[in-house]
């Protein structure tokens, strides 16, 4: 069943609309880092450095800028934190991660204010984060940005109002991050409920259907699928 906030962002996001400081479409590739990708099997995933060489490599190849993907994708990339592997493992990805170079500005898609942010500091997860707060028709909704810079919360201020194309951030390295290679965690959240500078970004099986429901699928704003 398509939600109110689907449809709304159906219906007002056509064409492709960056996050990301680049513009065009054609930039970008989509990757697979599933648990059943062929080429993970040869790499150590819990390596950021050796992680951030393999999708450089893809990237180039493809004479792209930005590898794109993962909604809804199991990985085993978060088999390395105890931080996702309590009673439920959680391995289903909730937002779509767009794989670029370290100080990649982070902008707006459209209009709206910082609702929250803050440092996420257990292992593998967001790092600095922020979430800012939209209105399209009758709809309010969250977008949330996650494995940015620490200087990315500098001088933030919760209720910060940007333009659509503004630049408010910059992806940060393993050591701020997280420990990943350099990325953009993209989510959309329905309800944010009292969540802070943080909301789930990986769901286990149990509660998918919840996640899938509250989180549409980014690429609803993206376009790139």
């Amino acid at each position: 069943m398509t939600s109110d906030l689907e449809k709304t962002l159906s219906n007002n996001f056509i064409e492709f609309t960056p996050v990301l400081e680049f513009f065009d479409a054609s930039e970008y590739i989509a990757i697979d880092l599933s648990l059943h990708s062929n080429i993970l099997k040869y790499i150590d995933v819990a390596d950021p450095l050796k992680m951030d060489a393999y999708i450089n490599k893809f990237i180039l190849k493809g004479n792209k800028k930005v590898a794109y993907g993962g909604y809804l994708e199991k990985r085993n990339l978060y088999d390395r934190s105890d931080y996702f592997n309590g009673v439920n493992k959680r391995n289903i990805h909730l937002g779509v991660d767009l794989w670029c170079s370290v100080r990649t500005k982070v902008i707006a898609p459209f209009n709206g204010k910082v609702h929250s942010f803050a440092n996420n500091l257990n292992f593998g997860d967001y790092g600095p984060t922020i979430i800012l707060e939209h209105q399209i028709d009758n709809n309010l909704f969250y977008t949330l940005y996650g494995h940015l810079s620490i200087d990315s919360l500098n001088d933030l201020q919760i209720g910060k109002k940007l333009i659509k194309g503004e630049a408010f951030a910059q992806l940060g390295n393993h050591e701020e991050n997280g420990n990943y290679a350099p990325h953009l965690h993209f989510q959309v959240v329905d309800d944010i409920s009292s969540y802070f500078g943080d909301y789930p970004g990986v769901s286990d099986e149990n509660n998918l259907e919840l996640y899938r429901n509250n989180c549409p699928d980014p690429n609803l704003i993206l376009g790139l699928e």
